[in-house]
């Protein structure tokens, strides 16, 4: 595979889509203006052990009835919009014990951003949070990440100074802000994002964000509320 991936910008309801192949299929379904996420259902899911092994953090107690993973890229507009919809459902599932949740850090629009880098440095920021606090700081960076999205093709966007102050206004130690500031966990999420970026193409045949898969396949009506959540609760009673 290779390891240029050229990202298509898409309007703020739809995914961003990876690869050749997947481009060919993209350009095939553009209907009145929007792109929908296409998947290639004979590719079959992953190994559950492999998503929780690559996942970059792990929210949510190991007893809930249902896990999910959610592969994102804190330069993703369609990203925040998914963080939007479906944001504190999530939180609300994941502190009430229903819901556990793999997240799965993608870096693919680092050239998107001023700096050339802000998506893994970003992907690395979560993981010093999520690696040094609790569960409720972590959901509030990771909403705050979110808000504070700058813009594509912009000509600024956030330092590592700028995120660690972003948590420490989320109730961050001292320590966490440190780690945010230095960049310390930077590399480690550049190595988390390739490992999930080939299982994510193994689930899906395609590699996009927001993606959400469940049981190792992909959770479709991402983009349409929290109906999709709300059904996967549901069948786990």
């Amino acid at each position: 595979m290779s390891e240029k991936y050229q990202p298509r910008a898409t309007s703020s309801r739809t995914t961003y889509i990876l690869g050749g192949v997947a481009a060919l299929i993209v350009v095939a379904l553009v209907v009145g203006g929007l792109l929908w996420n296409s998947r290639d259902d004979s590719g079959g899911g992953v190994d559950e052990a492999v998503l929780s092994e690559n996942a970059a953090l792990i929210i949510g107690e190991p007893s809930a009835p249902q896990t999910i993973d959610v592969f994102e890229d804190f330069m993703c507009p369609a990203c925040r919009e998914f963080e939007q919809q479906s944001g504190t459902a999530i939180t609300q599932a994941i502190n009430n014990g229903s819901l556990r949740v793999r997240y799965h850090m993608l870096t693919f629009l680092d050239d998107r951003s001023a700096s050339g880098d802000y998506s893994t440095r970003a992907a690395g920021a979560a993981q010093c949070v999520g690696a040094g606090e609790d569960k409720e700081v972590f959901e509030r960076f990771h909403a705050a990440l979110f808000d504070n999205q700058p813009e594509e093709g912009g000509d600024s966007d956030p330092s590592n100074a700028d995120m660690a102050r972003l948590a420490a206004d989320q109730g961050a130690s001292a320590q966490t802000r440190e780690c945010v500031a230095t960049g310390a966990k930077v590399a480690e999420a550049q190595e988390a994002a390739e490992q999930s970026r080939t299982q994510l193409e193994k689930a899906s045949g395609q590699v996009g964000t927001p993606t959400v898969l469940s049981g190792g396949q992909p959770v479709d009506g991402i983009m349409n509320g929290t109906g999709w959540l709300d059904a996967l609760l549901a069948d786990n009673g």
